[in-house]
């Protein structure tokens, strides 16, 4: 049912919706697991954005004609709980002298609006107790003491802090919803932490601080913030003492200026003892006017909530550039990190194949034992009679006759291993440095072993060598039985011709200088003329090049895997694929969408208020209409000391509207004209 006081129910802003939905995916695809300069800052932007998003733009958009949500935030004291108590003529929630009072949320809302509350379209992470209402909202107001767990596994009283108590009190105009939030600077970091999510969460701050605590520094940081995200403030100044009033005032108004809060009102309460706990109703009517007329007027209601959600957007926009930036820093210093893991590998690569081809294998046991098989004597000789002296001791060497070959063999292995595992750690070595001299890569190298190659490494090497090996005999003889000379290549024996091929393949004699030039070189120019004798040129020279081919892939393998002891502590964050790309084009979608909805707010026609302080549905706020009443008698006129409220120094409803040139009503007109206005 559509209430006198308020517009038709407004629809959502399809295209506004559909960009922070693509806004807050992007948002939550971005990570920033890499420790880097101001990465500290973007983490944090990215929670107050998601924060932002969940908590007060989807759902405000989602649902436009939801009530006006006005958080009540301030310092430790400062009278929060009793101020919305004595609103409300009844408690609702604790206040006290021990700290901290407010634990639990507590929302008040007119019973009629009690839809909008009980789901998760508003603060989704807190779960929901529905309390009987408050006063005269107790009788009639058909709200249930039944609890619920929303959005949370944690049924409600499992999790302190992390509850909303909904109360129901036809005190609460409809259309208007206060929040009493726990204390800004409280000693409990949970509450803290929560007092600034529901800020977050509100389309309106009633800020309330007190005489003496006005100028602290840990209000005007929130204060900035929402200045920032343009939200709609109004401060409450409680507790000024009778002629404090006029000098307080001014220098809170100056102060407001300095941090882009000019526009907000100051609403004024003086010191006074409680009755029953609560403040009398003439001291508390400059507040509850205030709110009175905001929840009458709806043209009011929604062009607040319209600027508050606009600002909000901006805000996030603006943030949505600097962590698109802090993205594209994550994928950079990714790529940064896995370069110094690579290079060294592969380096490693390159030193274990120049290593085998360039003659340094045939030197020490390798060069002694392919001896053992040639013979070392008479190197000058016709190299015909050194092939037919060849071939003699291969024959021997499969026939059981004193034998080379293996030896050969387990000596290229050893050689092999021991040039693979230097390669091996010096790369380690290489990468683990300079991952330590990075930011980033120091912080993933915590707690890790990675100075070092790995315990399983020799055994792995000393494996793939073996299977190489095993490679190179299976070439040599698929290569012999394709040949008409198959009784020759038998004559030889395959470890005999294997063992030649891998001699040649190691020929090059760049490593090597003096005297080993000459015998290594020799000792392979004859491996390389054994083979031709076999298989011909064409077929050497391909042998080789597969053998060579096949080595490097069993190498590569098993640096590749301890590249990876590095290169998984990258791929488990998923940096890689970081990129400020589609936040930037949702953020671009989402400017777009906002400069339409700010240009149709601004083409439209605020609707006029309808009807006055206290004329809301129920009973209205305790105090509201007092002034408007005509209220005297000892309690309207005098201050909250006993002192008479005369001339500057009165610190109620007649010190709000002086301040204000007209109170509420004037304040919602320049607010709706503009700057240049007020």
């Amino acid at each position: 049912m559509t209430r006198a006081h308020e517009p038709e129910p407004a629809r959502p802003d399809a295209e506004l919706l559909a960009a922070l939905v693509s806004l807050r995916g992007a948002v939550a695809e971005v990570r920033l697991a890499l420790e880097q300069a101001d990465v500290a800052r973007a983490r944090a932007d990215r929670v107050l954005m998601l924060d932002q998003l969940d908590d007060y733009l989807l759902p405000r958009v989602r649902a436009v004609g939801a009530p006006l949500l006005v958080v009540i935030g301030g310092s430790t004291g400062a009278g929060k709980s009793t101020l919305v108590n004595s609103l409300l003529g009844a408690v609702v929630s604790d206040a006290g002298v021990l700290r901290p009072t407010t634990r639990a949320p507590v929302l008040v809302h007119h019973p009629l609006d009690a839809g909008w509350f009980r789901g998760d379209r508003v603060l989704p992470g807190l779960a929901r107790i529905t309390t009987p209402g408050a006063g005269a909202a107790a009788a009639g107001a058909g709200v249930t003491a039944s609890a619920a767990s929303v959005a949370t596994p944690a049924a409600p009283g499992d999790s302190p802090g992390r509850e909303l108590r909904l109360v129901g009190s036809v005190a609460v105009p409809p259309g208007l919803a206060l929040l009493d939030a726990p204390d800004i600077d409280s000693v409990v970091e949970e509450n803290r932490r929560l007092a600034t999510q529901l800020l977050g969460a509100a389309d309106l701050w009633l800020f309330v601080t007190t005489a003496a605590r006005y100028a602290d520094a840990v209000p005007w940081d929130l204060l900035e913030t929402a200045a920032r995200r343009r939200t709609e403030v109004a401060i409450v100044l409680d507790r000024v003492d009778h002629g404090a009033g006029e000098a307080i005032g001014t220098h809170l108004r100056q102060m407001l200026v300095e941090h882009g809060l000019a526009a907000a009102p100051v609403l004024m309460i003086g010191e006074t003892p409680l009755e029953d706990g609560l403040l009398p109703a003439d001291v508390v009517a400059p507040v509850a006017d205030w709110l009175t007329a905001l929840g009458v007027d709806a043209g009011a209601r929604a062009a607040a909530i319209a600027r508050t959600r606009d600002g909000a957007t901006a805000d996030v926009l603006v943030r949505a550039a600097g962590l698109a930036d802090a993205a594209d820093l994550q994928r950079d210093a990714d790529a940064r990190l896995r370069t110094m893991v690579t290079t060294p590998y592969g380096d490693a690569l390159d030193a274990v194949l120049r290593a085998t081809s360039d003659g340094t294998m045939l030197r020490g046991e390798v060069l002694a034992r392919w001896q053992d098989v040639v013979g070392t004597g008479e190197m000058l000789r016709g190299i015909q009679t050194r092939v037919s002296r060849a071939r003699d001791r291969l024959v021997a060497a499969v026939q059981g006759k004193p034998a080379a070959a293996p030896e050969l063999a387990n000596a290229i292995g050893h050689g092999l291993e021991a040039v693979v595992l230097d390669a091996a750690e010096d790369a380690a070595d290489r990468a683990h440095a300079a991952w330590r001299a990075d930011p980033a890569g120091a912080a993933l190298l915590a707690g890790i072993g990675l100075a070092r190659s790995s315990a399983e490494l020799r055994s792995q090497v000393a494996a793939e060598i073996r299977g190489w090996q095993s490679d190179v005999l299976e070439l040599v003889s698929e290569e012999g039985a394709s040949k008409r000379a198959t009784a020759r290549a038998l004559s030889f024996g395959v470890n005999g011709l294997g063992a030649a091929l891998m001699v040649m393949i190691f020929a090059a004699t760049g490593g090597l200088t003096g005297a080993e030039v000459g015998v290594a070189g020799g000792s392979a120019l004859l491996a390389q003329r054994v083979l031709e004798a076999v298989f011909g040129d064409d077929a050497v020279r391909q042998l080789a090049r597969a053998a060579s081919v096949r080595l490097a892939e069993r190498v590569r393998g098993v640096l590749d895997g301890q590249a990876a002891r590095f290169l998984v502590e990258l791929d488990t964050l998923g940096t890689a694929q970081a990129s400020g790309a589609a936040l930037r084009l949702a953020a671009g979608q989402l400017a777009g969408a906002l400069r339409r909805a700010e240009q149709e707010q601004a083409g439209a026609t605020a609707r006029p208020a309808g009807g006055t302080p206290g004329s809301a549905a129920g009973s209205g706020l305790r105090g509201a209409g007092l002034r408007r009443a005509g209220a005297t008698g000892a309690r309207a006129d005098r201050d909250r000391t006993g002192t008479d409220r005369t001339g500057a120094d009165r610190t109620g409803a007649d010190r709000t509207d002086a301040v204000h040139g007209g109170g509420l009503r004037g304040w919602w007109r320049r607010r709706r004209s503009g700057p240049g206005q007020r």
